[in-house]
């Protein structure tokens, strides 16, 4: 309860500082400088590259900036409408490309894998890349967010608009989906 307490201050801030951003850009910087790093981490994590990533993060804050006087305050985080921006220019970036990749530290995806049957490093990393690849971007949003950016359901929900027994829901069968994949490339290698 006191976390929702914390999470409604939080919005009701922001909801203030957006709307003094839209007279004044300068007061833009206590929402810059509160999202600059997620996002970052969003859009490294599927760019894989820092200066392109840095370059694609550059245009998300141009873009939230110079459309600030639209932005319409609905109880949601601002991260919700970053976070929308971030797809939309990672979905530009990679317009013309086939799959988006996801770039995960080494050590945090080899942390991701519990099989203990799989002792080798290197290939269990190529391997949860592969099962990785037959994931959609909605998927993989949802458990980057969970796994790599340590943030709780609710907080998930509210960044991507939806309902927390959705996320919950997604990312249990997007598990799954993992599991499932890894068992029929499991029975083939036999």
């Amino acid at each position: 309860m006191n976390r929702e307490k914390n999470i409604d201050h939080e919005i009701q801030k922001e909801e203030q500082i957006i709307e003094a951003s839209k007279n004044d850009l300068g007061q833009f910087e206590y929402l810059y400088n509160k999202y600059y790093e997620s996002i970052f981490k969003y859009v490294y994590y599927r760019v894989g590259d820092e200066n392109e990533t840095a370059d694609i993060v550059s245009r998300i804050f141009m873009n939230a900036m110079n459309a600030i006087h639209k932005y319409e305050c609905r109880g949601l985080p601002f991260g919700a409408w970053l976070f929308r921006i971030a797809s939309n220019e990672t979905k530009k970036y990679f317009r013309g490309n086939k799959k988006n990749i996801l770039c995960l530290e080494e050590q945090k995806l080899a942390d991701l894998w519990t099989c203990g049957e799989v002792e080798n490093e290197a290939y269990k990393i190529e391997l949860i890349r592969k099962l990785i690849d037959h994931l959609s971007d909605e998927e993989i949003t949802i458990l980057q967010m969970k796994f790599f950016e340590d943030k709780n359901f609710k907080e998930i929900a509210l960044l991507l608009n939806k309902k927390e027994s959705t996320i919950k829901m997604r990312m249990y069968r997007s598990l799954n989906k993992l599991k499932d994949l890894y068992q029929e490339i499991d029975r083939r290698n036999r």
